[in-house]
């Protein structure tokens, strides 16, 4: 069974979270493709879509949701898990909710909100200042939730 592992990352860590799905699926059977680089691909040959996000002032990656838009329903024939970078606890089913459409949610096999980073080494400097400013965060921290991620693909090699 093929697997894609579609996502959109600016600062690396929704694809972190895609290579660490890859490599506890079967990662001779899975790719991993960054819409960041390329923005259409064939999904004709997959049985399983797994896509990927992170969430920026409560939106995900533009590219994300052109690619769910332009798929919606090839989507809705395939297997399909969705996953959301996100660093605002309070706020984070609220947001994985608002941009991931309805139809597709509920067409997920798993939907899984896998925490985030605020690497501010790969920020610039407003990016640095809104983060300070609205998290109170004023270093690079990690906050991945492994055993989410662990669910995931346990439910994907169901």
């Amino acid at each position: 069974m093929k697997t894609l592992i579609v996502f959109a990352s600016s600062h690396g860590t929704t694809e972190k979270v895609a290579n660490i799905i890859k490599e506890k699926l079967d990662s001779t059977t899975v790719q991993t493709y960054n819409l960041k680089y390329k923005p259409k691909i064939d999904l004709s040959d997959y049985e399983t879509i797994i896509i990927g996000s992170s969430i920026h002032a409560g939106s995900i990656q533009s590219d994300i949701k052109k690619f769910i838009k332009d798929n919606t329903i090839s989507l809705m024939q395939k297997r399909v898990s969705l996953y959301l970078c996100c660093m605002d606890e309070k706020k984070e089913q609220e947001e994985f909710n608002n941009n991931y459409p309805e139809l597709l949610r509920n067409h997920s096999v798993y939907n899984a909100i896998v925490g985030g980073e605020f690497l501010f080494e790969k920020m610039n400097f407003f990016e640095r200042f809104l983060v300070r400013k609205i998290s109170g965060v004023s270093s690079t921290v990690s906050k991945l939730r492994i055993e989410e991620i662990d669910n995931l693909v346990n439910t994907l090699k169901k």
